[in-house]
């Protein structure tokens, strides 16, 4: 595989994590009332049967109702891990759970290892240290904990350094990585979290290593209608990636879910995302990616503002 910086995705990402542990200035940010409607913005709605998360850098989801599940990004290197305490505290007092997707990188503006050069250093063991003292404060958080380590790993879009591998080779550092978590964290819960295309299967750790399975669903509605013909539904969407996964065995969740249309495509997958548990009965949660894209979509399709104040497009855009 070509090796490649990243930056792009680096840098927008940078102070992510403190945007969206610090309370008091969410909770400023935001201006969002408790409930589920707003003018001009549709929301999925709570549902007894599928829990609702999300990555939330804006804060609209700072103190709306129905929202179980927070979640985090940070690399491995180079970041302030006290601000994992403040996320703690930030989910406790709302009684949310927290997912913590870990990436093996850098927000440093100078890194550039190469795929080769990141498996064998998670191999040498040279990564240990930055596993182990993650691990060791996520297993001193008091809110439920689930750590997602490099997702999309059979992806080839060449977005991550550590997607495309062979399998083997992603299985034996993935593997590594849990083990050498679970010493700090031995009550953390573990997501294993392919992007849903065929070949997942290959990468599949094993049952001791994965206790859910995540993937990553996005709508983009001219997307659809160019290559399939027309709109697709957030079921029609999910369903390839979830019969691919659905025969491990394991509680499977949407780790990122996106849409971006005209009101009335948004408004159809808000109202599946949550409702759909008769078709999908091992899907138990949906989190919402509520952020920019930062990677662009092939043929042109450009960076998605999946953002829920920014995804109604006007009709015929």
């Amino acid at each position: 595989m070509k090796q490649r910086t990243n930056l792009p995705k680096l840098s927008i990402r940078t102070g992510i994590l403190a945007t969206v542990v610090g309370a008091a200035s969410m909770v400023a940010v935001a201006q969002v009332a408790n409930g589920n409607t707003d003018a001009g913005v549709v929301v999925p709605q709570p549902s007894a049967d599928i829990a609702f998360g999300a990555y939330d850098p804006p804060g609209f989801f700072t103190d709306r109702n129905g929202v179980s599940v927070e979640h985090l990004f940070l690399p491995w290197e180079d970041v302030e891990l006290e601000s994992l305490l403040l996320a703690d505290q930030y989910a406790k007092e709302r009684g949310r759970s927290v997912l913590l997707t870990i990436e093996p990188w850098t927000w440093g503006e100078n890194w550039d290892v190469s795929p080769a050069e990141l498996r064998a250093g998670i191999a040498a063991g040279d990564y240990d240290p930055n596993i182990a003292a993650i691990c060791t404060v996520a297993g001193s958080m008091e809110s439920p904990v689930m750590i997602r380590w490099a997702q999309e790993m059979e992806s080839t879009s060449g977005r991550f350094t550590w997607s495309g591998w062979e399998p083997e080779a992603y299985i034996n550092a993935y593997r590594h990585v849990v083990d050498v978590c679970r010493e700090s964290a031995p009550d953390a819960r573990f997501m294993w979290s392919p992007k849903g295309e065929e070949g997942l299967q290959a990468y599949y750790p094993g049952d001791d290593y994965a206790d859910v399975v995540g993937l990553s669903i996005f709508g983009l509605q001219q997307w659809d209608k160019d290559k399939f013909g027309g709109d697709r539904s957030f079921s029609e969407t999910l369903r390839p990636a979830y019969d691919r996964v659905v025969e491990f065995g394991k509680p499977v969740y949407v780790a990122e879910l996106g849409y971006v249309g005209d009101r009335a495509y948004v408004t159809d997958w808000a109202g599946e995302v949550t409702t759909v548990g008769n078709e999908f009965p091992e899907l138990t949660t949906v989190i919402y990616f509520n952020d920019k894209e930062v990677w662009p979509w092939p043929d042109g399709y450009g960076l998605p503002d999946w953002r829920i104040t920014e995804q109604i497009l006007p009709a015929n855009s």
